[in-house]
């Protein structure tokens, strides 16, 4: 019996009621249904009386319940898993913790002794502050390819965009091609592997055009600045659309890009039972989430083995997660506004989706005055 479907039956038997056993635990009340349904098959007779109202135990729940050793068992288990303590210091760009709020809050009603702390990573050397201790797992894109490095489950993925000045000739299309990069100046990195960065910023067109990549950026403050004051593009998670929506921006598809796939990654060496824990709270949401529970193994085994998250391609655990704040990217990311500048009124639209490359219209809006850097 997994240690998830353990801590489902008895949340179940605290609260007797689907819907608040489901929001305790982070998950959906099918998936409730569904472990507490296999349990009962396994022992060959039902341990809840369910009806549209009401949950009761049955009288064979209830020697269950007053069985001291199977359930001391149980809680010992349970207890085990929750008495992990310390301090868990987790580095993601920007906003984009909020991507994993699920998994965030699983690990944290798991493990209330533990304390978990947010650190910045910046895009342009992605890899800089985990080889360097200053985060014990970060939330990073893949493929990361580092013989040193663990890449756990995939969380979610998004679509590539291209982030242009709001007065770019780019900005007023519905979509672009790789093609198109060969004509633009795109921001590099001053710390990054070449393959990283190829999924945001490709070095050559499908058809061999080289694209410039200048220039540097240390920061991504620095590539903001870059390219709000028209010195150059940059390759970008949709997720930046929701979260940096600067008037002197505007972000465009790029039809044909691969989408961008993140993960949590850990120093193989620096592995703790914090890490560990966390691993196991992303794959266990990700199970929960991919099918309505159905599918996936929920232990947190590492993607194609150390340092190697390229093999993660058709993992069952690449599917997207609840989140806080940021459910427009779950199947769907739409972001709309309406913005005023100087009395010029406009609208913007942007429908992105993580499952597939479909064309769209990019985020428009009235070009300000020059910002500063």
């Amino acid at each position: 019996m997994e240690l998830r479907d353990i801590e489902i039956l008895l949340t179940l038997v605290e609260e007797l009621h689907f819907g608040r056993t489901a929001e305790r635990l982070h998950i959906t009340p099918s998936r409730v249904s569904q472990v507490i349904s296999k349990q009962e098959r396994r022992i060959g007779a039902t341990l809840f009386d369910r009806t549209s109202r009401t949950v009761r135990l049955t009288p064979l729940g209830e020697q269950l319940v007053h069985d001291r050793q199977i359930m001391d068992g149980i809680e010992a288990a349970r207890s085990a898993v929750r008495g992990t303590v310390g301090t868990l210091t987790l580095g993601t760009m920007g906003p984009l913790s909020l991507e994993i709020g699920g998994i965030l809050d699983l690990f944290k009603a798991r493990h209330p002794g533990a304390r978990l702390q947010h650190r910045e990573v910046q895009p342009p050397s992605p890899l800089e502050r985990l080889r360097s201790g200053g985060v014990d797992v970060a939330l990073l894109w893949l493929p990361i390819r580092e013989p040193d490095l663990t890449v756990g489950r995939i969380t979610h993925t998004s679509q590539v965009m291209l982030m242009v000045p709001a007065t770019h000739l780019y900005a007023g299309r519905d979509s672009i091609c790789l093609e198109d990069l060969a004509d633009c100046v795109v921001v590099g990195g001053t710390s990054i592997p070449p393959y990283m960065e190829e999924t945001l910023a490709p070095f050559h067109t499908p058809s061999g055009r080289p694209i410039r990549h200048a220039p540097k950026v240390s920061t991504w403050q620095e590539a903001l600045t870059a390219v709000s004051s028209g010195q150059a593009t940059a390759g970008v998670a949709a997720e930046a659309v929701q979260f940096y929506p600067w008037p002197s921006l505007a972000f465009v598809p790029i039809r044909d890009a691969a989408p961008c796939r993140w993960a949590l990654v850990w120093r193989t060496a620096g592995e703790t039972s914090l890490v560990r824990a966390l691993a196991q709270a992303a794959a266990d949401v990700v199970a929960d989430s991919a099918g309505g529970g159905g599918g996936g193994d929920k232990r947190w085994a590492p993607m194609g083995g150390r340092g190697e998250g390229v093999a993660a391609q058709g993992h069952p655990g690449a599917e997207r997660v609840p989140g806080r704040g940021s459910q427009a990217v779950a199947g769907q990311l739409q972001a709309c506004s309406r913005l005023s500048y100087g009395g010029n009124r406009s609208t913007s639209w942007a429908t992105v989706s993580s499952r597939a490359r479909l064309p769209c219209t990019p985020i428009r809006r009235s070009a300000p005055p020059a910002l500063s850097a």
